[in-house]
């Protein structure tokens, strides 16, 4: 089994400030890259906040300049970074909630949600998904938020050769026992590993619960940042066998 660590940030977003967001997602890069992750991923909606009626003011097409810091980071510390974003895509029309891999080779994906949570079509439109990520002999597949709620799409994930599900998401302390609950089972019943990246502090009116984590593909938990503020949570794994830490960034 090829050795991978991958990691959870959570991160406390601005309200609508994607430069001031765009300076604290390459603080967290670069806190991960000197613990030696390779994949990263935000919450939902990490670079604007989740703030559903500012999704059609800052909406960017996947290839805007805005995001070049970020690409151009992730290419010099060679890793992959999964942040969340309003989009626009040239064939469907909308605004998507999109999480966008900027991949340590210069490559970009885009994986957009496919599931809204009630209300929220009065911003955004369903997503058609995105690619799994290879890295060595493990498979990583996305989600945000919504999506996990639906057993069907973690079942698909694993049933397409998924070894990881990894999620960003918002996730507010009355949700919290029952959507974590939801995602440890995924764990144990598909064999994934599964990791869950949550807002670190209030983001659209929504007191966020933080508590990021990972758990193992037999349900254990491996890591879990303790409560709200700034994060990372890591799992590394190699031949099987996972261990996990929190870092405070």
């Amino acid at each position: 089994m090829t050795a991978l660590t991958l990691a959870a940030a959570q991160t406390v977003s601005i309200a609508g400030d994607v430069p001031a967001n765009i300076h604290r997602h390459l603080a967290f890069m670069r806190a991960a890259a000197a613990n030696g992750v390779q994949v990263l991923v935000f919450p939902e909606l990490s670079l604007t906040g989740y703030e559903p009626f500012l999704a059609a003011e800052l909406a960017i097409e996947p290839e805007a300049a805005v995001l070049a810091p970020l690409r151009e980071m992730a290419r010099e510390l060679r890793l992959t970074a999964v942040v969340g974003m309003p989009v626009r895509l040239a064939s469907q029309e909308g605004v998507l909630i999109g999480a966008l891999v900027l991949g340590a080779d210069g490559s970009l994906g885009v994986y957009t949600k496919q599931h809204l949570h009630p209300g929220e079509a009065l911003a955004f439109v369903a997503g058609q998904g995105g690619a799994a990520l290879e890295r060595g002999d493990e498979r990583i597949a996305l989600a945000v938020c919504a999506d996990f709620s639906h057993a069907s799409h973690p079942r698909r994930a694993a049933e397409a050769g998924a070894t990881v599900y990894a999620v960003g998401v918002l996730i507010s302390e009355g949700g919290y026992a029952a959507d974590s609950a939801l995602l440890q089972g995924y764990a144990a019943e598909h064999g994934l590993l599964v990791l869950m990246a949550n807002h670190g502090g209030p983001s659209g009116g929504w007191a966020c619960a933080g508590r990021s984590a990972i758990w193992a593909p037999d349900g254990r938990l491996i890591a879990a940042a303790p409560g709200v503020g700034d994060a990372l949570v890591i799992a590394q794994g190699e031949g099987g066998r996972w261990v996990g830490r929190v870092v405070a960034v």
